[in-house]
């Protein structure tokens, strides 16, 4: 660090910090998903207001630790399940409670 130190520093103090690589704006993403890897397309359920989520088809891009892009298949405001659902692979349509 090139800057003093911020008020209440001391010398061998831990921080916590994060380290930004790029920044994107005006993009569409969501929580990463449990089985979502970087460019790719997977199924997702997403949730319907019926009570029931509908597996549709969601093209993913670039990702960070906690989230990724969606490129297409989803819109502003849509909700998806992020947990593993893979036990429901025969299914497209799943009752939510």
């Amino acid at each position: 660090m090139t800057d003093p130190l911020p008020r209440g520093a001391v010398p061998d103090q831990s921080v916590d910090g994060t380290i930004q690589l790029e920044r994107m704006e005006n993009i569409l993403y969501v929580g990463r998903p449990s089985l979502g890897q970087d460019q790719s397309t997977i199924g997702l359920f997403r949730v319907d207001n019926t009570g029931h989520a509908r597996r549709v088809q969601v093209k993913l891009g670039r990702s960070s630790a906690t989230a990724i892009e969606v490129v297409s298949g989803l819109a502003d405001g849509d909700e998806v399940v992020l947990s593993d659902m893979s036990s429901y692979d025969a299914f497209d349509r799943v009752r939510l409670r």
